[in-house]
């Protein structure tokens, strides 16, 4: 069970901040962070070039209509729409599955300059690489139970009277959430189970 004091907690994340400048911390939120700005702007480049192309077939079907050329500005603000949404929900699930490898091996580089103490495991880019599997595998256990949950939230949210305590709840399983997304790579390094890690 995760236990503690919120505004103590919060004054971790400063603490976080101030860890990540250590040098050999550094690169092991650098490099995966970098990964995932690289494909998430591919991706957004790609997609905006089959937009355009789409749009340019759309508005060729209609009319020359000065205020049906109006339409393109719509898309254009539509498909913003839909990136700022992707990112939202995309990046912190994508940037946990391509990160998950380096999360665990900075979560094990600072117990050790936290604690000073040598946790057990291999620390070559060999090892780093050969635990990628098992690493993905936990994301997945993680989205599986997030799932779930989140659907039946949504439901909650789309029955009257009932949705008023919505938002409480999306915030508290959030939190929760968050909790368990964190604490779950120092908890594998010391071989606690997600199973194990939930109760």
């Amino acid at each position: 069970m995760l236990k503690g004091n919120f505004f103590r907690g919060l004054g971790y994340l400063g603490e976080g901040f101030r860890l990540i400048r250590q040098p050999g911390l550094r690169l092991f939120v650098i490099i995966p962070l970098v990964i995932n700005i690289l494909l998430f702007g591919l991706l957004f480049f790609f997609m905006g070039e089959l937009f355009a192309g789409l749009i340019a077939t759309a508005m060729s079907w209609l009319p020359d209509w000065a205020w049906l050329q109006a339409l393109d500005w719509l898309f254009w603000i539509l498909y913003g729409a839909v990136i700022v949404l992707m990112l939202a929900y995309g990046f912190v699930i994508v940037a946990n599955l391509i990160g998950s490898p380096f999360y665990g091996y900075l979560a094990e580089l600072t117990e050790k300059h936290l604690t000073g103490q040598e946790v057990n495991t291999d620390d070559s880019w060999a090892s780093i690489i050969k635990d990628i599997p098992r690493a993905l595998w936990r994301e997945v256990q993680k989205i599986l139970y997030y799932l779930p949950r989140a659907i039946g939230l949504l439901i909650i949210g789309l029955i009257p009277v009932v949705n008023l305590v919505a938002a409480v709840l999306w915030f508290l399983f959030n939190s929760w959430m968050m909790a368990l997304q964190y604490v779950d790579y120092p908890a594998d390094n010391h071989k606690v189970s997600f199973p194990a890690l939930r109760r």
